[in-house]
């Protein structure tokens, strides 16, 4: 490989987790437009997430498609692997954008569950490395993989919904500059890192908190789910000699 930018996506096939989400669908409607194939996996309604789906840009290489997986399930995501090697014979890209959160202050350590804590690195920390874990012999098939982690300003500026989400961000970070290394060269693995964002990803946080959040920004707004979807989309066509590497696309929120 000599990891050459490109400019098309035609022929590759990439897996989103947590495809019908805000930022995993405006990820998969730009890598469908460069010509990518798109396998959404989310927990459930694989026919609403398939309607969504059936919206995006067809491409040459085959149909998009649902499949329904938990990213907390080892053995549903080896499921869903084989089903993408049955119905789709590759897997180029990886997105890991499925996730988990619930907002509780800092210092409200009684508020943060074990329940809660479990839950939450279960599915940011654990979930990341398990879908991995079940994609990788795809991606090295490919030979020439990418996985891309969403991750979270809160992961190195200890700031976010709540302490378990940082310190499982924190943990997304970790493993991406480490399995860079174990997985080169057959897979780069990257991850990109948003500050707040306009989505419904944390509840509660409505058009009151955006706007005290913007006048804290240096770029004097909030990110737009299209900003992280185009440095994932840079990451599989212009950043193609950077593996191990943290995008921070805050608009300026963690200087």
């Amino acid at each position: 490989m000599t990891f050459e930018p490109t400019s098309r996506l035609d022929g590759r096939v990439a897996v989103i987790t947590g495809g019908k989400g805000a930022i995993g669908f405006a990820t998969a409607r730009r890598l469908a437009t460069l010509g990518a194939r798109i396998v959404s996996i989310d927990r459930s309604d694989p026919e609403g997430v398939q309607q969504l789906l059936n919206t995006l840009p067809a491409v040459s290489s085959g149909a998009h498609f649902a499949l329904t997986a938990s990213i907390t399930d080892s053995a549903a995501l080896k499921a869903a692997a084989e089903q993408v090697t049955q119905r789709a014979g590759r897997c180029d890209i990886l997105i890991n954008s499925a996730g988990f959160t619930k907002p509780v202050a800092a210092n409200d350590l009684e508020g943060l569950t074990d329940e809660l804590f479990d839950e939450v690195v279960q599915t940011n920390l654990r979930g990341v490395f398990s879908t991995i874990r079940a994609f990788t012999p795809l991606l090295k098939a490919s030979g020439d993989g990418l996985i891309v982690n969403v991750s979270s300003i809160a992961g190195f500026t200890g700031a976010g919904s709540n302490l378990a989400y940082a310190a499982a961000k924190a943990g997304v970070d970790l493993l991406t500059k480490s399995l860079a290394k174990a997985l080169a060269p057959q897979i780069r693995v990257l991850a990109v890192s948003p500050g707040v964002v306009d989505s419904a990803f944390v509840p509660g946080r409505g058009a009151d908190f955006n706007e005290k959040a913007a006048a804290t920004i240096p770029l004097k707004r909030i990110g737009h789910v299209e900003d992280t979807a185009s440095a994932i989309e840079a990451c599989a066509t212009t950043m193609r000699f950077a593996t191990g590497s943290r995008f921070v696309v805050d608009g300026g929120r963690s200087l």
